[in-house]
């Protein structure tokens, strides 16, 4: 682990600790992987599983400073994240810490596909924050092509892996779902810098798609298939 991913999972542990019901953050304090302490792979993931459960319904506002040191260390957006987000991210990155390099990828996808939505979620926020985030690319494509708003969003919106690591091709499909389910793209990271030809052409076809069908073309739809080609 870098020392940036260091100082991010102690700051995101601060602020469980700080934010969590005390005897939540007793419980969960011991299920962060440590060095030189074992843990089986079952609780992790019951860990993983259940800080959601004894966060549901807990009040959460992050305050100015710890929005600013958790943007500083990563996050684009914090306040878009659950108080279980923080924490899942925290347990993630610290596993990723203690366990070999080859078996992230198969943690991380495990942790994605047998979880809930809301822990999908999670996984997908942190994957940019992971050691060689390249390596998740198959969990973040798939999760471009679930039909759940709140997971696609989570890869989509305020979350720079497409941008850094995706294909120009799998970007664009992205950009293109997000404007088919109206998503706004002034949360889609990355798009002035991965503009492309076909990018253009796929959002002119779907553009006309829609005018053929009678229906309104969003303003997001039209600056893609046209404005923001005016910038290239």
């Amino acid at each position: 682990m870098s020392m940036a991913q260091a100082a991010l999972t102690s700051a995101l542990l601060r602020v469980v600790s700080k934010h969590a019901p005390p005897d939540t953050a007793k419980w969960f304090a011991g299920g962060v992987p440590r060095a030189g302490v074992s843990q089986p792979r079952s609780l992790f993931f019951g860990y993983f599983a259940g800080i959601g459960r004894r966060l549901r319904g807990a009040s959460f506002e992050l305050g100015g400073s710890e929005l600013g040191s958790l943007r500083a260390l990563g996050l684009p957006a914090p306040e878009r994240w659950s108080l279980a987000d923080l924490a899942r991210a925290a347990l993630l990155l610290a596993a990723c810490a203690q366990l070999p390099s080859g078996e992230h990828v198969p943690l991380a996808k495990e942790l994605y596909e047998k979880g809930d939505n809301a822990e999908r979620v999670a996984v997908l926020r942190t994957l940019h924050l992971l050691p060689e985030p390249q390596r998740f690319r198959p969990v973040a494509e798939d999760a471009c092509r679930v039909h759940v708003l709140d997971v696609f969003t989570a890869i989509a919106c305020d979350n720079p892996y497409p941008a850094q690591c995706f294909s120009e091709a799998s970007y664009n499909q992205m950009v293109v779902k997000a404007l088919f389910l109206e998503v706004p793209l002034a949360r889609v990271l990355g798009v002035a810098e991965r503009k492309n030809q076909e990018l253009y052409r796929m959002a002119r076809d779907y553009e006309a798609e829609r005018r053929a069908a009678g229906r309104v073309v969003t303003r997001d739809t039209n600056f893609v298939a046209h404005e923001l080609e005016k910038t290239a």
